[in-house]
C-alpha cells in the first residue's frame, strides 16, 4: 500500500465521500502523526469475524490543520505509522470516545493517554481509593491481554479473559463494583464490536456472555458513563430475548461457601490428629489405671451420692410460656431513608436501582460502603422507572421497608423496598398503571429513624421477616392515605386485626409517624393504597 501522492486532494476526497454513516471524531492532535490510515470498508479485524481484509488508504496529515469535521468510522481499524509504529483501533477508537464524551477531562491535543490516571479526572465527582485505583490498572491490562490475544487468533486466552470478565460481571454493576471507571469504557470499546456479531445464543445462550453482553448495554446507555455514542453506532441488544436465565451468584454466599469448606476440612484434619493422639495417650496410660488413687476414688463416690439424691428429688413443674404477642405492623422495619442517588437498572427498563442510606451501622448484613460518602448504605431496586422520573429520586428522603427479605431482581440484589403510594384498584384492574407518589417523611428527619403507625409502636421490628409467615402480606392491604395527604394504617383492612375482640382494645386507625413525631405524607393522592 503506497502513501496518497496528494494529501489535499485526497483529503478533500475524505470529506465528500463521507466515510461511513456511522462516524466519530478525529482528536486534532492525531493528526499530528506523519501518516494516518483510513479504512473505507466498516469492517473489523479477522479475528473479530469480519470477512475481509479492510481496505486502507493512505494521506499525509503531516502539518495539516485539523477539520472540526474530519470524522472515522468507529469500528473500523484506525492504524497510525509513524517511525513504524502502530495503533490497533481499540486504542485509537477509546481516545477519540472519551474527547468525544468528556472534552473538559480530556485534552484535544492528547495523542496519548494514561488511562490508569484519566478515571479520576472523567469522574471527578467520585473518590477512588488506593485498591480501586490498583483495580483499574489490573482490569486495563486484562483489557490490553485480551486485545493482544485477538491480533494472535489465540482462542483459548480470548476464551478465558471473556469468562473472567463474565464472571466478574456476574456480581458487579462495574468493574469496580457500582463506580464508573475508564476500564469499564476500554472494554466496551473491545467488547462492544465482538457482541455485535455474536448470535443470540452466544448472548444470552445456556453458555452465553450473558453478563458481558448486559455490561456493554449499560454502558453505551448508562447515565453513569453518559457517552456521546450516536444511536446508529450502538449495539443493538433486545433485553427481552434471553434463551436461558442464570442462576444469580451471590458473592455472600459464594464466601461463606468456601468458608465452610475450608473449615470442614481443617477439622476432618484435626479430628483424625486428635483421635490418633488420644489413642496412643489411653495405651501408654492403661498401666497406670490398674492402680486405684483413694482421694480419686472418694470424689467419684460423693459425685454419685449427688447424683442419686438429686434425681431421688421431685422435679419442679415447668412455667407456663409466656403468650405470643399479637401480630402487629409493628413488626414490620419502617425507617426514613436518603436515596444519595438512582440510576435506570442496566437489564430492566421497569426498575431504578438507588443507593440508599437507611442508617444501618456499619458492617450490618445487606449493606456495603458507599466510598463517594462514606456512609453505609444498601441497594435497592424498585419499580418505578416510567412511573416517578429519575430526577425525582436523587437526593431525597423516603420510607424504606428494611427487613424484607433481599431479592435478585435481574442481577442486582435489593436489600430493601421503598414505600410509594398508587390509586386503589379493581380486582382485575392493573395495580402498577399509575399514578405513583413517593412517601415523604418529615424534611428533618434523619436517615435511619424509626417510622411506625401510632397505636401499633409497642415492640421492636423482626430482624428478618420470615415470608411463610406473610406479615407484610398481612398487614400491607391496610396501609393507605387519607383525605389530608397522611399515610396511615387502617385496621379494619386486616382481618386478623378486625375481630371484635381486638377491636376493643386497639385502635382502628393510626398515621405514619417518625420516632421524633412528625407525620409522612405524600403530594396528592386520596385514599390510595401503599405498599
Amino acid at each position: 500500500m503506497a502513501r496518497a501522492s496528494n494529501s489535499t486532494s485526497a483529503c478533500k476526497k475524505l470529506h465528500e465521500s463521507s466515510i461511513n454513516s456511522q462516524i466519530v471524531p478525529i482528536s486534532p492532535a492525531y493528526l499530528s502523526s506523519e501518516v494516518i490510515g483510513l479504512t473505507s470498508r466498516p469492517h473489523w479485524p479477522n479475528f473479530f469475524g469480519g470477512p475481509q481484509e479492510p481496505r486502507v488508504s493512505f494521506i499525509n496529515f503531516k502539518n495539516f490543520k485539523f477539520h472540526p469535521r474530519l470524522f472515522v468510522h468507529r469500528r473500523t481499524p484506525l492504524i497510525f505509522t509513524n517511525n513504524m509504529a502502530t495503533a490497533a483501533l481499540p486504542e485509537s477508537s477509546l481516545l477519540s470516545l472519551l474527547y468525544r464524551s468528556y472534552p473538559t477531562a480530556i485534552s484535544a491535543d492528547a495523542t496519548e493517554l494514561d488511562l490508569a490516571q484519566a478515571t479520576p479526572k472523567i469522574f471527578s465527582h467520585y473518590t477512588y481509593t488506593d485498591e480501586e485505583k490498583a483495580a483499574i490498572k489490573q482490569w486495563l491490562d486484562t483489557i490490553h491481554g485480551l486485545t493482544t490475544a485477538f491480533t494472535k487468533s489465540d482462542t483459548n486466552v480470548i476464551e478465558t479473559i471473556l469468562k473472567q470478565i463474565n464472571t466478574h460481571l456476574a456480581t458487579h454493576t462495574t468493574l469496580l463494583g457500582v463506580k464508573p471507571s475508564v476500564a469499564d469504557i476500554a472494554a466496551y470499546a473491545v467488547l462492544a464490536p465482538l457482541v455485535e456479531k455474536w448470535s443470540i445464543e452466544e448472548r444470552t445462550g445456556e453458555k452465553g456472555y450473558h453478563y458481558i453482553v448486559r455490561h456493554v448495554d449499560f454502558v453505551q446507555n448508562g447515565s453513569l458513563f453518559s457517552l456521546r455514542i450516536p444511536d446508529e453506532e450502538k449495539v443493538v441488544i433486545d433485553l427481552d430475548d434471553v434463551r436461558f436465565f442464570p442462576k444469580a451468584a451471590d458473592p455472600k454466599e459464594e464466601k461463606e461457601r468456601k468458608k465452610k469448606e475450608k473449615a470442614e476440612a481443617q477439622a476432618a484434619a484435626r479430628e483424625s490428629t486428635v483421635v490418633t493422639g488420644l489413642t496412643k495417650e489411653r495405651v501408654h496410660e492403661a498401666p497406670e489405671t490398674t492402680q486405684e488413687n483413694p482421694a480419686a476414688s472418694k470424689r467419684e463416690k460423693e459425685k454419685k451420692e449427688k447424683k442419686e439424691k438429686k434425681e431421688k428429688q421431685p422435679r419442679q413443674p415447668k412455667a407456663p410460656a409466656a403468650p405470643a404477642a399479637p401480630p402487629s405492623p409493628s413488626l414490620i422495619d419502617l425507617r426514613v431513608g436518603h436515596i444519595l442517588r438512582a440510576i435506570n437498572h442496566p437489564n430492566a427498563d421497569s426498575l431504578y436501582v438507588s443507593t440508599i442510606d437507611c442508617g444501618d451501622a456499619p458492617g450490618s448484613d445487606n449493606t456495603s460502603l458507599d466510598e463517594a460518602t462514606g456512609k453505609t448504605v444498601r441497594t435497592v431496586c424498585s419499580g418505578l422507572n416510567g412511573l416517578v422520573p429519575l430526577e425525582e429520586m436523587q437526593g431525597r428522603k423516603v420510607v424504606v421497608v428494611c427487613n424484607l427479605k433481599p431479592v435478585t431482581m435481574r442481577g442486582i440484589k435489593s436489600a430493601a423496598m421503598v414505600l410509594a403510594a398508587s390509586p386503589r384498584v379493581a380486582e382485575g384492574e392493573d395495580s402498577h398503571a399509575g399514578p405513583v407518589e413517593l412517601v415523604n417523611p418529615p424534611a428533618d428527619a434523619p436517615a435511619g429513624e424509626r417510622v411506625f403507625f401510632e397505636g401499633w409502636s409497642v415492640g421492636e421490628p423482626e430482624k428478618q421477616l420470615n415470608p411463610k409467615k406473610k406479615i407484610w402480606e398481612t398487614f400491607q392491604p391496610g396501609f393507605t392515605t387519607t383525605d389530608n395527604l397522611e399515610v396511615g394504617f387502617d385496621s379494619t383492612q386486616v382481618p386478623s386485626l378486625a375481630s371484635a375482640e381486638t377491636a376493643a382494645t386497639a385502635a382502628t386507625f393510626g398515621k405514619l409517624v417518625t420516632k421524633s413525631g412528625g407525620v409522612c405524607t405524600v403530594k396528592s393522592l386520596k385514599g390510595a393504597t401503599v405498599r
